[in-house]
């Protein structure tokens, strides 16, 4: 279940982060192209589609991607979004590595109440939107990272060195977040991200009945 979970959390970040960059960011080929880059991935996931050779050699975007001529938020935010999909698509390939060396099927499973419980109180208005977006994102990133120290010491040797090995760059996910945030927001951002702090802190702190990657505490 641990490792199910993870795995999905990892398209899930990658999902969260080109759709970020598909609505605010680039011209309509260039999304597409995102939306190729994933593909396999959600096949897999979603359809029960491909396998663990299937998706070798598919971490790789097929082109540069154009920003919009409207868009507002430059090529920091494209730039950022595109390294954490990359990193976020070769996780989700290393743990279904793992899966599959342990001969442990994938199937679907349902969602965790945790980031649906951060999503709900986001504000609808711009550039709210995408400040408060970030700004779960970043509770998410800093909430993984937690986990895979916490739970690193109780796992087998090889799942030890791989969490302990995702630290460095869930830990950089997290402050790119925030640091897209705070230039967007052009303004001091600590009132919002305390907001969100007192959901999340309620979110892993209260008895929770489903066993999930960020669960609460256990019912």
């Amino acid at each position: 279940m641990l490792l199910t979970d993870h795995m999905i959390c990892e398209l899930k970040a990658a999902q969260t982060a080109m759709w970020l960059i598909r609505k605010y960011a680039v011209d309509k080929e260039s999304g597409d192209a995102l939306l190729a880059w994933l593909a396999p991935y959600e096949k897999f996931i979603y359809r029960k589609e491909g396998n663990l050779a299937d998706l070798t050699d598919k971490n790789k975007l097929s082109k540069n991607l154009v920003p919009k001529s409207t868009s507002k938020y430059g090529q920091d935010l494209i730039d950022k979004m595109v390294l954490l999909i990359k990193e976020e698509l070769h996780h989700f390939y290393q743990v279904l590595e793992i899966m599959t060396d342990r001969g442990i099927e994938y199937d679907n499973i349902t969602a965790g109440r945790y980031a649906k419980g951060l999503i709900k109180h986001i504000k609808t208005h711009e550039p709210e939107t995408l400040i408060d977006k970030l700004i779960c994102g970043a509770y998410i990133e800093a909430r993984s990272c937690e986990r895979f120290a916490k739970l690193a010491p109780f796992l087998d040797d090889e799942l030890n060195k791989f969490y302990v090995s995702l630290l460095r760059s869930e830990a950089r996910h997290y402050q790119d977040y925030l640091n897209l945030a705070e230039e967007i927001a052009g303004c001091d951002i600590t009132e919002r991200i305390d907001y969100f702090g007192k959901i999340e802190a309620e979110l892993i702190n209260t008895p929770d009945s489903d066993f999930k990657f960020h669960s609460g505490v256990p019912a």
